[in-house]
């Protein structure tokens, strides 16, 4: 070798030396750059590389009723989780992947449960979220948290994870009200990026959904140091911001006594303060429980609900439309003296209103004759309603429906809302291709044909007829946010005219042939009306039950509608539970009540 240097050229070796002397330069100008003078970037990209950020979901909101029973709040839920980081094997992901899916076989045996995640879970969670427990089995049972604990050394890798769990405590109680939760990723912040985030609980129904945003909360962090292959060394956590309770306008023990007296039929009802539009009691039935909505539902019971023909998942009282039949009759009744027909109007009725070849029954099947508009309100009588509609006509009828708040969303707030539908003839040409006819006034002026609203509508058209024509909306939560007695419009009505309609409800109820005298309670002066909806085809005609009605009479307090579907009729049907209902606010003793009399004509509209 030493040969072989003696017989280089030396201008050879000098090149060789430079070259060598160059290269230790640039890698010690490189070292110098990264290690002094960009050592706080490389210092802070190495930080980052090692640290993974968590985002963790808030304690939610509580719900309460208007006097402080709590109606919907957190409990633990126990989880047994596997931490990976215990469980990790060296080489490939696959191997850790193996490892974890075999040890949960072992617990499952141990504890004597089925598995519930899959491989497919399990390999999900290695590739993405390392970092975090694998929750192996949730809503653990205390037998199964017994076993685990007996004898932790067989337990290597797993351990109890507690997570919040929405909790209903009254079950199906006011479910459609307030709804649900399910399992949902938060809402990231825009503070800082996060690598992972744990599943949180978010609305889905309901109050729930409506005021999401306020029971969410400020979701928290947790920062998580890792070593090199990715499993955890260290955590910090950041503290979230619980989510607002909050008070609803409900009364727990009246929501009660409505879904008790509702109870085994399809069928809403909803009971609003006329005087602010808070609402006291609001139901939907057949119902759901929505403990069984979180954190999560399987898709076979899901399916279970989605194909009841009962329709359980269905909030009756604000997305369910129907005719509303004869308690639509007022609004009739109004229209027509806002447009100065007199209160002492009389007109005939032979038992029914033809219409060409088709002819509008009465009950009455011998007829009224000559019958006032107090009296026609009273029997529910059709063919003064059908002729009374047809005189004042179409456009009429029309303007006092929507000023009374008909065809339009409440301003409630709750999802699924619908709006239901006052036809018009610009209506019934765009959708069917022809123009409004005679038969189509008759059979609206008595709540029938193309005519739908919501049980809610109704309520809050009730509230109207109490409180002196204060179209209000209603309420369901006590805040400043949500103003209380805020009043949507009011219908201006000719002196007159409102009480004269309310001294014909007055009647339903308290006169000898009143079509709601069921709903009668002795020492209580009410008002109200009852209405028996038709549907269907004519072969297979089926009815809805209705019946509104306010109390007491002069200084009305609250006002009510009840409505059954498939019912008898609104005066067998739903005046019984407005009695009941009545009863139970005023605290009358049913036993200070009418005795029961066998069914007659009039009972049955």
């Amino acid at each position: 070798m030493p040969d072989d240097l003696d017989k280089m050229p030396r201008w050879r070796i000098y090149c060789i030396g430079l070259l060598m002397l160059g290269g230790f330069l640039v890698l010690g100008s490189r070292l110098h750059s990264v290690q002094v003078r960009n050592s706080p970037v490389y210092s802070g990209e190495q930080r980052r590389q090692s640290l993974r950020r968590v985002l963790l979901p808030a304690p939610r909101g509580r719900l309460f009723d208007r006097h402080g029973v709590c109606m919907a709040d957190n409990r633990p839920e126990y989880c047994i989780a596997v931490y990976l980081e215990e469980l990790r094997r060296p080489g490939r992901w696959s191997n850790t992947v193996n490892a974890v899916d075999a040890e949960i076989d072992r617990m499952a045996a141990y504890l004597q449960v089925p598995r519930e995640i899959t491989r497919d879970d399990i390999e999900q969670h290695v590739y993405k979220r390392l970092p975090l427990p694998l929750p192996a089995w949730r809503g653990v049972d205390a037998r199964t948290l017994a076993r685990f604990a007996e004898n932790p050394v067989y337990t290597p890798g797993f351990d109890i994870l507690v997570q919040a769990q929405r909790h209903y405590p009254y079950g199906t109680l006011a479910a459609h009200l307030l709804g649900y939760v399910g399992r949902e990723r938060p809402v990231m912040t825009n503070d800082v990026v996060f690598h992972y985030d744990v599943m949180g609980m978010r609305g889905r129904a309901g109050i729930e959904m409506a005021l999401d945003d306020r029971l969410a909360g400020t979701p928290g962090g947790q920062l998580i140091t890792v070593n090199v292959t990715g499993y955890k060394h260290s955590t910090t956590n950041r503290a979230a911001v619980a989510g607002e309770d909050v008070r609803l306008t409900i009364d727990l023990a009246l929501q009660q006594e409505l879904e008790r007296l509702l109870e085994g039929n399809r069928a809403a009802g909803v009971i609003i303060d006329p005087r602010n539009g808070d609402v006291l009691a609001m139901a939907s039935l057949p119902a759901f429980d929505p403990n069984e909505m979180s954190p999560s539902i399987s898709h076979k019971d899901w399916n279970r609900l989605l194909s009841d023909p009962r329709c359980p998942l269905l909030n009756r009282a604000v997305s369910g439309v129907y005719p509303p039949g004869s308690i639509y009759k007022p609004v009739v009744a109004l229209a027509a003296l806002a447009q100065g027909v007199p209160p002492d109007i009389t007109l005939g009725c032979d038992g029914e209103y033809p219409i060409g070849k088709i002819k509008i029954r009465c009950w009455h099947r011998a007829g009224h004759g000559m019958i006032s508009l107090r009296k026609a309100i009273e029997q529910s009588c059709n063919p003064f309603f059908c002729a009374l509609g047809v005189q004042i006509g179409l456009d009429a009828i029309h303007d006092m429906s929507r000023r009374l708040g008909l065809g339009e969303r409440t301003g409630i707030g709750l999802p699924g809302e619908r709006s239901g539908l006052v036809p018009s003839d610009e209506w019934k040409r765009e959708r069917q291709r022809d123009g409004w006819r005679t038969g189509d006034t008759a059979n609206l002026s008595i709540g029938q044909g193309m005519l739908l609203v919501t049980p809610l509508q109704m309520a809050v058209y009730t509230a109207a007829l109490a409180n002196g024509g204060y179209v209000m909306r209603p309420r369901l939560v006590v805040d400043p946010a949500y103003p209380e007695g805020e009043c949507r419009r009011r219908v201006e009505l000719p002196a007159g005219t409102l009480p004269a309609v309310r001294l014909g409800m007055a009647d339903v109820i308290h006169a000898a042939r009143g079509t709601g005298k069921r709903a009668a309670v002795p020492g209580l002066r009410m008002a109200g009306k009852t209405g028996t909806a038709e549907y269907g085809p004519r072969s297979q005609r089926r009815k809805h039950t209705w019946m509104i009605a306010f109390a007491p009479f002069d200084a009305p307090t609250v006002a009510m509608v009840i409505l059954v579907e498939d019912g008898e009729s609104g005066g067998l049907t739903a005046a019984p539970i407005v009695r009941q209902l009545m009863q139970y606010i005023f605290k009358i003793a049913p036993a200070e009540t009418l005795p029961e009399q066998p069914p007659s004509a009039e009972d049955m509209t």
